[in-house]
This record gives structure tokens, C-alpha cells and sequence, in this order.
């Protein structure tokens, strides 16, 4: 399995931020305007904190530019510990295993928030020369694109000392 992992500071309390990037139109602006997620039926307003630990909540379509269908996902939490830190594993059309675990820290009054990330591609994805590393390059680079937006929307602990951009 391949794994990354990112982590970005921000300038907004903890519990503050579990709940803004707990929710689907969190996760949309961070994903905008590469992608939007659209949310299982039945969860369009929920929270995660409100999905059942374990249990599939539904599948989840990936567009992008928010239009075209590129990816699904078959979303399942399998931990969950508001509002500090949650693990999705699940599966998606493009990977038999993707995983993505979501931290928020405190740092003084501000956050740390770090996603690791999991995937294996699909075996015939996976025959394809070089398509690991793509993929992998791809996930790295929508995660990081996700930390700029959340730095541009919440500002980074050092702002004041004009540093506003994610690590």
C-alpha cells in the first residue's frame, strides 16, 4: 500500500476546525474548484460525526470541476474520535483500498490538522507502468491543494508575521 502524509497549521481552534472540516461543505471548499463531493443520500446535511462507526454510509461521487464523474466512494468510517481524529477505509472505483486518516491537534490556541493517506490501486490499474507513482503524485497534490485552501480560509498561526502559506 502506498502512504503519504500532510499536515498543515492553522490559525483556529481546535474544536472549531473538527467541526469545519467535518462537514460536506468543508470538504467541497477544500476540494474546489478541482473537485466536489457529493454526499451519500441521507447524509446530505449530516456531519461525521453523525455517520455510524463501521457501517457503510453510501457511495460518494468525486466530479470534477464539480460537473464530471471521475471517482466514487464507498465511505466508510471505521474510527472516530470527535473531534480530534477520524479513519476512513474504503474502497473506490479507481482503488481496491483507500484509507484516510484525519487529525486535528491543538497547537497553543491554533491547530495542526494532518491527513494520512493510504491507498492500493485496483489490479488492472495497478499492470499499468508507472501508474503508482502517478496516482500517488496526484493524491499528494490534491492534499496539499486542500491545506492551501484551509490556510487561505482560516490563516496560518503566523500570519501576523505575514507567513500564510501551508508546509
Amino acid at each position: 500500500m502506498r502512504r503519504l502524509s500532510a499536515s498543515v497549521e492553522l490559525a483556529i481552534p481546535p474544536d472549531a476546525l473538527w467541526t469545519s472540516v467535518c462537514r460536506l461543505d468543508g470538504v467541497n471548499h477544500e476540494l474546489a474548484p478541482i473537485l466536489r463531493m457529493t454526499a451519500p443520500r441521507g447524509l446530505r446535511s449530516a456531519t461525521i460525526d453523525e455517520i455510524v462507526v463501521g457501517e457503510p454510509a453510501g457511495r460518494s461521487w468525486l466530479l470534477l470541476g464539480g460537473l464530471i464523474p471521475v471517482d466514487y466512494d464507498d465511505l466508510t468510517i471505521v474510527e472516530l474520535e470527535p473531534p480530534r481524529r477520524f479513519l476512513e477505509r474504503s474502497t473506490m472505483l479507481t482503488m481496491a483500498v483507500w484509507e484516510h486518516e484525519r487529525i486535528v491537534d491543538p497547537l497553543g490556541g491554533d491547530s495542526v490538522l494532518t491527513d494520512r493517506l493510504g491507498f492500493e490501486l485496483r489490479p488492472l490499474l495497478r499492470s499499468i507502468p508507472g501508474v503508482d507513482r502517478l496516482a500517488a503524485g496526484i493524491v499528494g497534490a490534491l492534499f496539499r491543494h486542500r491545506h492551501r485552501r484551509l490556510a487561505k480560509l482560516h490563516g496560518h498561526p503566523r500570519s501576523h508575521r505575514g507567513e500564510t502559506t501551508a508546509r
